[in-house]
């Protein structure tokens, strides 16, 4: 039986660190690893049980485990000097210590560069574990440096399962479209069981509607309705970095710093997550039109669907989904005004698909 059997699926991961525990047994596994994969798919629990299983213990502190995160948006140099102090340390109680960089998408150039020195000549009794949602910005002299270790979004089971140990009064329609928004993620679907991100969702989907239901449709207000609720998610964000930090006996300006990364890290978050969500509401009106109901996203809305989903807006809702992502993508990559790039994106989709 797999040591990460409570984990679900992720089946080419967990093959990867089993084996890596199996030659922990006989010599040592490797020196550092990459998980990377998408957020809020286990990646960091999984990497903390693997820390636990290399030094033989199930608690959850232990002196040979090292943890580190982003304060906010990056992790500073400052951080990684701290750890390379103790990366030669020797082990406390265990054979190994363990290091868990969380985030490390998020290393600054200058952090990159000091963690890179140990990852070429570590201490032997070292392993490495690198947390990450996106290789991209990660160089590639620490990538060749690291067994990578995949992950992938969950299936839709996967979810409806997870849906059900967290919400066992909902009813299967209402377990499948959560499922479905949540598009794999868990994270994401911790806040859809939230009353505050169903209610942002259903201000998301009426906006949806009413660029083709409303005659007197305005873009600008619109674009307004979804970054306040991204604003909102924002603001829950910053009361549980508040408490957080009280903990951590910061100097003030770090402290409300680190607070204001949280922020408009769970803002942007918030934003790229809806417009997950737009498109794939522009997308399930084609599929409704062609008669392709299994396929639906979002099950729960099948009425709306339905009364909204037709031959004559099929193009339009196509090329109106492809405009959704296309902003996503740009607001990804790009460092777009929200506001303009929302406005831009509703005058498009007021186009392609008239009231």
């Amino acid at each position: 039986m797999s040591r990460f059997e409570r984990f679900p699926e992720q089946h080419e991961a967990k093959r990867l660190l089993e084996a890596a525990l199996e030659s922990a047994d006989d010599g040592g596994p490797a020196h550092a690893y990459l998980f990377h994969g998408p957020r809020g798919v286990g990646k960091r629990e999984l990497a903390r049980a693997f820390g636990r299983a290399l030094l033989g213990t199930t608690r959850h502190a232990h002196p040979d485990l090292y943890e580190l995160d982003a304060l906010g948006e990056m992790i500073r140099i400052d951080a990684v000097r701290e750890l390379r102090r103790d990366l030669h340390m020797r082990p406390f109680e265990a054979d190994r210590r363990v290091y868990l960089i969380l985030s490390a998408d998020q290393l600054n150039d200058d952090a990159a560069d000091a963690l890179l020195k140990d990852l070429e000549e570590p201490p032997p009794y070292a392993v490495i574990v690198l947390v990450a949602d996106d290789l991209g910005p990660i160089a590639e002299t620490i990538r060749s440096r690291c067994q990578l270790v995949p992950f992938r979004r969950l299936s839709e089971r996967a979810m409806r399962e997870a849906v059900a140990a967290r919400a066992p009064h909902l009813d299967d329609e209402q377990r499948s479209a959560l499922a479905r928004v949540a598009a794999g993620r868990l994270d994401r679907l911790e806040r859809l069981l939230d009353t505050e991100a169903a209610a942002r969702r259903e201000t998301l989907l009426e906006e949806a509607r009413a660029v083709y239901r409303r005659p007197a449709f305005e873009p600008g207000a619109a674009a307004a309705a979804l970054l306040e609720s991204a604003r909102r998610r924002g603001g829950e964000a910053k009361e549980l970095e508040e408490v957080k930090v009280q903990g951590l006996e910061l100097p003030a300006r770090e402290a409300e710093q680190q607070v204001r990364r949280a922020q408009r890290g769970a803002e942007r978050e918030e934003l790229l997550a809806q417009l997950e969500e737009l498109a794939s509401w522009y997308r399930d009106l084609v599929v409704v039109a062609v008669g392709a109901e299994a396929a639906v996203v979002h099950v729960d809305r099948l009425d709306d669907l339905r009364a909204d989903a037709s031959r004559e807006r099929m193009l339009g809702a196509e090329r109106a989904a492809e405009a959704v992502r296309e902003t996503w993508r740009k607001l990804e990559e790009f460092n777009l005004a929200p506001q303009l790039a929302l406005e831009a994106l509703f005058v498009q989709l007021s186009r392609e698909l008239p009231a």
